[in-house]
């Protein structure tokens, strides 16, 4: 006999089987924590989603849910959306970056209660996710190439997107700049398009629709050969402001979080929020309180240094990364420590260091780390950067100067790099 899973209001009562399953998933989760497993978060979602494989459904009915999902910036981006609709109400989040549906389901059983869900998506699970949450906004802010051993090709991606998302009931919020996110959410009914830049152009030479060659400008993109095209933005980043659908203009410089990546991630979240009727210049102050993500941006005194810690997984990430440790035509300044690693979570194929422009960093001290900091030294060599390896952390930190120090790391090389940093 099926059990029901219709709408029901947000902590509504779950049927048996659901609750054994999150029971049985919360056990999980700590039993993994008390044996030094990491949070449990995504051990104890699986053990859940066995029990009951429709508990990611019941747990959202009711709920006034959010998707976000990206290439880069959608850990900031849900942090900045969930302290935007706090104003609202409640808000359940999965904002330490658990972001396939074991570990979405884990947040969701961990807060019950919350009127709103703010939900973190990885790119390839966002269709299926969309359609077990029914949500009202999803926010689509960028497709680029990503741990290349196991991720589709960005335009599969954006097919994907596409497909799964044809017809939606929700809001798409999405990046007018990135031709792969135009081109995904086509097919849905009810856009707000959102201009927020992109210094990373490499994933959109071609097409999407055709195949034809892309004309790319500085703010703006056309198809050569068909009718794709950018969209006219409602919402917009012009410098250190937000520009609402209204013409209205909130300034951007309160932000705590560093960087033109993070302006732009602001002003996604804020058109994001505004569907649930949340007004930008409240979605703004809101966003300033936000410091850190999940140990982004954080600074920590390590062995009588500062330390800046930065995460960078992919060449679209790096160069935005850049414009924070050597912004262009500013003189190098500081010591930078770079490490990256290639585990399962990375993706293991590294053949992305080749399309990172490592120039930006000629003239700054480089301190190289991590499991793959000989592939990282020859790609370095190449760029004509000037560096020294090391086999750890500590030995990289003590030949640095007094000061502060760059850290920038990609995914796991960034996790150990917060444990050991204590961070």
């Amino acid at each position: 006999m099926t059990e029901p899973s219709g709408p029901a209001l947000a902590g509504a009562p779950l049927p048996a089987r659901a609750k054994v399953a999150v029971a049985a998933g919360k056990l999980t989760g700590a039993v993994s924590r008390a044996a030094g497993r990491g949070s449990g978060a995504v051990v104890g979602g699986r053990i859940a989603l066995k029990l009951d494989p429709e508990l990611l459904r019941r747990l959202t009915a009711g709920r006034a849910c959010v998707l976000i999902s990206a290439t880069n910036g959608k850990t900031t981006t849900t942090r900045l959306v969930a302290e935007a609709l706090r104003a609202k109400g409640p808000v359940a989040s999965n904002a330490l970056g658990a972001n396939m549906p074991a570990g979405i389901t884990a947040a969701m059983a961990n807060d019950r209660d919350a009127e709103f869900a703010v939900i973190e998506v990885d790119e390839k699970y966002l269709p299926g996710v969309a359609e077990q949450t029914k949500p009202r906004a999803i926010a689509l802010l960028n497709l680029s190439r990503d741990q290349l051993d196991r991720a589709a090709e960005t335009r599969m991606m954006a097919q994907k997107w596409r497909d799964g998302l044809a017809d939606t009931p929700a809001t798409v919020i999405a990046n007018a700049d990135d031709p792969l996110v135009v081109w995904a959410a086509g097919r849905a009914r009810d856009v707000v398009w959102v201009a927020v830049g992109q210094s990373w152009k490499d994933d959109a030479w071609s097409c999407p629709q055709c195949g034809g060659v892309l004309h790319l400008d500085s703010d703006d993109w056309s198809c050569g050969s068909c009718d794709m095209r950018r969209p006219r933005p409602q919402w917009a980043l012009d410098g250190d402001e937000l520009v609402a659908p209204d013409g209205a203009r909130v300034g951007l410089t309160g932000l705590k979080l560093p960087g033109r990546a993070n302006r732009a991630n602001a002003v996604s979240a804020a058109a994001t929020a505004a569907v649930f009727g949340v007004e930008a210049h409240v979605a703004i102050q809101r966003m300033e309180h936000v410091t850190a993500v999940a140990g982004r941006y954080d600074t920590v005194t390590y062995r009588g240094r500062t330390l800046r810690l930065l995460l960078a997984k992919n060449p679209a990430g790096w160069l935005e990364t850049f414009d924070l440790v050597s912004p262009r035509g500013a003189a190098p300044s500081g010591p930078v420590l770079l490490s990256v690693n290639a585990l399962s979570a990375d993706g293991t194929d590294t053949s992305w260091l080749w399309d990172v422009d490592y120039t930006r960093l000629v003239g700054h001290r480089v301190l190289v780390i991590g499991q793959r900091r000989l592939d990282l030294a020859v790609r370095l060599q190449v760029a004509g950067v000037d560096f020294q390896v090391f086999d750890d952390v500590e030995a990289a930190v003590d030949a640095a100067p007094a000061g502060a120090i760059d850290v920038i790391a990609n995914y796991t090389a960034f996790q150990q790099l917060r444990q050991k940093v204590g961070a």
